[in-house]
């Protein structure tokens, strides 16, 4: 049986695929020129002063922050931005200098959590002076209060 009466099937509207401009491609790699640049002097100080990694000096900062100073290696992982196998490694190294200690989660016999321990918290006070201080140089002291406050408004609105 032909059905005519059937209305036709909508047709979708075609997306047009629009590359960024000249000028917005600009400030990407503007955005990641001075990204990569602040971070590579954090890093360079912190190796240097303190023969502490940024990453591992965010793991401490992350666990300083948490209730009980702990976190679950998945929630770290997380919020260090490292994949799990990545922070699992970090974690050992920490763990081999006596900054930070694993348990098992009493309440989950498969979870894992890192604690920072007062070795830890001792060694990020002392790097938390080396790291501030490049912050200060290398970002707060080079913008105003206004440029400050775009900045913090415009990234807000990147972060998914």
């Amino acid at each position: 049986m032909d059905d005519t009466s059937a209305a036709p099937p909508r047709e979708h509207p075609v997306r047009r695929r629009v590359l960024p401009s000249p000028a917005e491609l600009a400030s990407w790699r503007s955005f990641l020129r001075a990204h990569a640049g602040v971070i590579r002097q954090l890093e360079a100080e912190l190796e240097g002063e303190q023969h502490l990694s940024l990453a591992a000096y965010d793991v401490l900062v992350q666990l300083s922050e948490a209730p009980g100073r702990a976190l679950r290696m998945t929630e770290l992982a997380d919020a260090v931005l490292l994949s799990r196998s990545g922070v699992t490694r970090l974690v050992d190294r920490l763990e081999r200098a006596g900054l930070v200690a694993r348990a098992k989660v009493e309440a989950d016999g498969r979870g894992v959590t890192a604690h920072l321990t007062d070795t830890g918290f001792d060694r990020l006070r002392v790097a938390a002076g080396t790291h501030l201080r490049g912050v200060r140089d290398h970002f707060v002291e080079r913008l105003d209060a206004g440029d400050l406050a775009d900045l913090e408004r415009i990234m807000r609105r990147l972060v998914p």
